[in-house]
């Protein structure tokens, strides 16, 4: 997830608490660029478990570093394990395959062009964005590394496993067209 900034990310609260009766909600723009990062994370679909890392880039040492922790993380009993990956430079090099031969238990499968919402770490990160990033406002890029940490420890607190296509909390609709009104 990235690139991310120290800056005001936008919130649903408005600015000030009173505001004008004929005014609109507004924020102040925030133009300052008070340092940037990545943020890799692992996401176990099953159980709902996340891990995140914040890294300045997002080169081939950073992203086999971030494998290296997330094998590190994951539970020596765990099987396969299918990494699923974008189709970002650093993730095809020769320290990525050689990550690969060292472990292998790990495969990575790479997502088609276009096709972010077959990976189910995209809700988690909208997730983690609204917890950790929304309404607040960054002055560096230490602040914003230890609240997607806060964010990603209360995540890890309330999970649940996440099951692609099904959406929670909406109602079942019922079928056919209309009901018929019901009989006094």
């Amino acid at each position: 997830m990235g690139p991310l900034s120290a800056k005001s990310y936008p919130g649903r609260d408005l600015v000030r608490p009173t505001p004008p009766l004929a005014g609109r909600a507004r924020q102040e723009i925030d133009y300052g660029r008070r340092g940037k990062g990545y943020v890799f994370e692992a996401f176990c679909p099953a159980t709902g478990a996340a891990f995140t890392r914040p890294y300045p880039g997002r080169g081939t040492a950073h992203w086999v570093a971030f494998l290296e922790a997330v094998a590190a993380w994951l539970p020596q009993e765990a099987g396969r394990i299918y990494a699923i990956a974008d189709n970002l430079g650093s993730h095809r090099t020769t320290d990525a395959l050689l990550f690969l031969l060292a472990h292998p238990r790990w495969e990575m499968v790479f997502q088609p062009k276009y096709g972010a919402y077959l990976n189910l770490i995209e809700p988690w990160w909208r997730i983690l964005r609204s917890l950790a990033l929304a309404g607040r406002p960054f002055e560096t890029w230490d602040e914003v590394a230890a609240a997607i940490a806060q964010a990603t420890e209360y995540g890890n607190a309330h999970r649940h496993p996440v099951v692609w296509g099904r959406r929670r909390h909406r109602p079942r609709r019922q079928p056919g067209i209309a009901l018929l009104p019901k009989a006094a």
